[in-house]
């Protein structure tokens, strides 16, 4: 088992946390964590991260009521990566979309 004194965080203290439906495995949205709002996320079992722009922790559904119950954190294989696995209690988005990722760049055609 891994611990947060074993992750990479950046030369800004922070890691990126790709946070993932965990019934639908669906990708939620991509956010930062830093080892303060990791703690927390870790001892209230909701996602809480570091907003870059803001300068400031943000305990995400606080305001919303949109909070993401923590099912499962993992790294990846160089520790430098966050995968969380939650139960969203609605929109991931701050646009109200259940995920940030609605965009599509590019999708193969089916033959």
């Amino acid at each position: 088992m891994v611990n947060i004194d074993d992750l990479r965080f950046d030369d800004r203290g922070l890691i990126p946390a790709i946070v993932v439906d965990s019934k639908t495995k669906q990708v939620l949205t991509l956010a930062y964590m830093n080892r303060e709002s990791l703690g927390i996320s870790m001892e209230k079992g909701l996602t809480c991260f570091w907003s870059r722009s803001r300068k400031e922790l943000w305990l995400k559904g606080a305001t919303s009521g949109n909070y993401q119950h923590i099912v499962s954190i993992t790294s990846d294989c160089d520790d430098d990566a966050l995968v969380v696995e939650v139960e969203p209690d609605g929109p991931a988005c701050h646009t109200g979309t259940f995920s940030c990722f609605t965009h599509t760049l590019y999708k193969r055609e089916e033959n």
